[in-house]
């Protein structure tokens, strides 16, 4: 497994195809596709190879060194069960030690499973 910061040159067809893919994911669509390339570029985005194959990403946003939100994560169904998202994350806090970090979630079951505590609207992100 291999995590890195997102290259858009390198990863946006792939990482694009792997939204367009997903249920319920509408940020590859005619209407978004742009204007979300241009977010990725523009964020703190991560993703994670397994054997060559784009399998998970996070994107997320400094709060001017306040706090980091995340605002994206999605692995691909094949790789789930596999901790890519907990890894991402933890990519997420080394590089950003000492900052609070929250997710923007509407997928809540999940990030309770993986033990992050639930702070009114948002998650904050445990290491």
């Amino acid at each position: 497994m291999e995590i890195k910061r997102y290259q858009q040159d390198i990863d946006e067809p792939e990482l694009m195809q792997m939204i367009k893919d997903e249920e319920g994911w509408d940020y590859a669509d005619d209407k978004m596709a742009e204007r979300y390339k241009f977010a990725l570029g523009n964020s703190i985005t991560f993703v994670a190879y397994q054997n060559d194959v784009l399998c998970g990403y996070s994107r997320s946003l400094d709060d001017c060194g306040f706090y980091i939100y995340v605002c994206d994560l999605l692995v691909k169904p094949a790789y789930r069960g596999n901790e890519i998202g907990r890894k991402l994350m933890g990519c997420l806090m080394d590089e950003y030690p000492g900052q609070t970090v929250y997710v923007m979630s509407d997928v809540d079951a999940y990030y309770e499973k993986v033990g992050f505590q639930k702070i009114g609207s948002v998650f904050e992100v445990k290491k």
